[in-house]
């Protein structure tokens, strides 16, 4: 009786499904040195992975996208992410400097400490408006390439 549900029992092949429509048909290509260079440079401006799906898309005539990285945009971002973590940082420094204040000091004590921070404060708001207005004439500037 065993050995009948192990015989009744279909085997599949395994591996991947096959497709409906495989790519069968090859076609070949031969680029002279200048045109090579050419295509290189369109295939990495598409930002496509394959070659293959690149010239596939050129030849059916598909829109193909460009992707351009402007080198001081980058890294002018990648530094005002970094300034905003510091940022954020010294928000929860400063609500901490601020429970230890009351907690540690004498009233008098803590309203001169408070005011000194808030003057600190004051001049850190104002190189944050700075940095705001910076990003927006840097944004103007991208818009305008």
């Amino acid at each position: 009786m065993e050995k009948e549900n192990k015989t009744s029992r279909k085997r599949g092949k395994g591996g991947r499904p096959q497709e409906d429509d495989p790519a069968t048909h090859c076609v070949m290509v031969r680029f002279t040195n200048v045109e090579n260079a050419q295509f290189l440079t369109l295939f990495e401006q598409s930002g496509m992975h394959a070659k293959a799906l690149f010239i596939k898309a050129r030849v059916f005539d598909q829109t193909f996208r460009v992707v351009k990285t402007d080198r001081a945009a980058l890294e002018y971002v990648t530094k005002l992410t970094s300034f905003y973590a510091q940022y954020r940082a010294l928000g929860v420094n400063y609500n901490q400097v601020v429970k230890e204040l009351h907690s540690h000091f004498s009233e008098k004590k803590t309203l001169a400490l408070l005011y000194r921070l808030e003057s600190i404060t004051k001049e850190l708001v104002m190189l944050s408006e700075q940095i705001v207005k910076l990003s927006q004439d840097f944004k103007e500037q991208f818009m305008m390439k």
